[in-house]
């Protein structure tokens, strides 16, 4: 989650510690909405496996701003 932080953070010029809550919603969202064997794993996959490029290609979608 902190790579997360670290990419809204930058893209939005906003401080880390005003973001962390923020992801931490939108995670949590977005786990209620997966099936559970897919939201059980959510956790996992940001923590471990996220890079930062897949962020910040799937943030820069979200945000509407291009990645650079």
């Amino acid at each position: 989650m902190e790579e997360i932080v670290k990419v809204v953070a930058e893209k939005t010029g906003m401080a880390p510690d005003m973001v962390r809550p923020i992801v931490q919603t939108v995670i949590d969202e977005i786990k209620k909405r997966l099936p559970e064997p897919i939201a059980g794993q959510v956790d996992g996959f940001l923590g471990n496996t996220a890079t930062g490029d897949m962020i910040g290609d799937l943030l820069g979608g979200l945000l509407g701003g291009n990645k650079g």
